[in-house]
């Protein structure tokens, strides 16, 4: 077997943290605990379980890419002999089944670089917004374009294209798969439960937020590369742009001119959604008319983040990180 270390970063995650270690602890070589500010008793209950502990300095904005690098490193200063190391985010339970499942395959698969599986959210019913992040996660196994915040990676392949980009606020995760793709590397999902993770949006301000900080990302990824993946955020951003911002402004500019008749394009809206519940409820999803609708109105709050991170390319200031759960 392959020496597997484990880097789980968080920020004021509480019990969603101590869930986390304790899903780790004694099934890796070591683990590496990055802390971006907490003030919750997490850092106090890391170094009670012996965990190593990096702490990133405040002064410098904090992202997630940043405290995943932050803690490969450490983890590869502390074993020299390190093989693949598992990332996890803090408000993640680790499915220990999946460890084994993921350290098999990459042990027989050498083109790989990275293993993912399928997350899960603790309490898909609790609200809403749970639920439509359940959905999200539900993405098909087999050769994939990019991977999320939790997954198996080859430490080989991770220092060859120098790890996350610490400037991203966020899509860390698919613009690393983009440069792994370009390096020759291959991304695997396996049908394996992988982590429960527990999301905690009780408010629509929350959803919403999260959507901007997803069309921030589909922007600046876009920009960065040219590539089947960021062609296909580029496609993201165009709908979201269509959708949230050129529709509406046309149909408001020609409203006068038209005498209202342009009113009429609104209705595009409501069959743009009833054609999504359809594709939905074929493919099997139970709440297709759920899912359609907060699809369409993500459209706003994502067309919102394309802007915000343009603003920030035209000014030469780049957004800090966009925070949508609550501690």
């Amino acid at each position: 077997m392959k020496q597997l270390g484990a880097v789980v970063i968080g920020r004021n995650e509480g019990d969603r943290f101590k869930r986390c270690l304790g899903s780790l602890l004694g099934r890796v070589e070591r683990i590496v605990y990055v802390d971006s500010g907490s003030t919750d008793g997490s850092i106090e209950h890391a170094r009670d379980q012996g965990v190593e502990l990096v702490e990133l300095d405040r002064s410098i904005p904090f992202t997630a890419a940043r405290a995943r690098n932050a803690g490969y490193e450490r983890l590869r200063e502390l074993s020299i002999e390190l093989e693949l190391v598992m990332f996890v985010d803090g408000d993640c339970e680790v499915n220990p089944e999946f460890l084994g499942a993921a350290e098999a395959f990459l042990g027989t698969n050498p083109e790989y670089a990275v293993v993912c599986g399928r997350r899960r959210e603790r309490f898909p019913e609790a609200t809403v917004y749970n639920y439509l992040c359940d959905v999200e996660w539900n993405t098909p196994v087999g050769d994939a374009l990019a991977c999320g915040g939790d997954a198996m990676m080859r430490v080989d392949a991770l220092s060859e294209v120098g790890g996350f980009d610490p400037t991203l606020i966020a899509g860390e995760e698919p613009e690393l798969c983009i440069r792994l793709r370009g390096a020759g590397w291959q991304i695997r999902r396996i049908d394996y439960e992988m982590t429960l993770h527990d999301a905690n949006v009780t408010r629509f301000s929350q959803w919403w937020t999260r959507a901007v900080r997803a069309g921030h990302a589909f922007a600046e990824i876009s920009s960065m590369h040219e590539s089947e993946s960021s062609r296909k955020r580029s496609a993201k951003s165009l709908r979201s742009l269509f959708w949230g911002i050129g529709l509406p402004l046309v149909t408001l500019l020609s409203s006068g001119p038209s005498g209202g008749a342009s009113l009429v394009l609104l209705a595009l809206y409501p069959l743009n959604i009833a054609r999504i519940a359809l594709r939905l409820r074929h493919e099997g999803e139970p709440r297709p008319w759920t899912v359609a609708t907060f699809l369409m109105v993500s459209k706003f709050p994502e067309a919102l983040g394309w802007l915000r991170y343009q603003r920030g390319r035209l000014t030469g200031r780049r957004s800090t990180i966009i925070e949508y759960k609550a501690p």
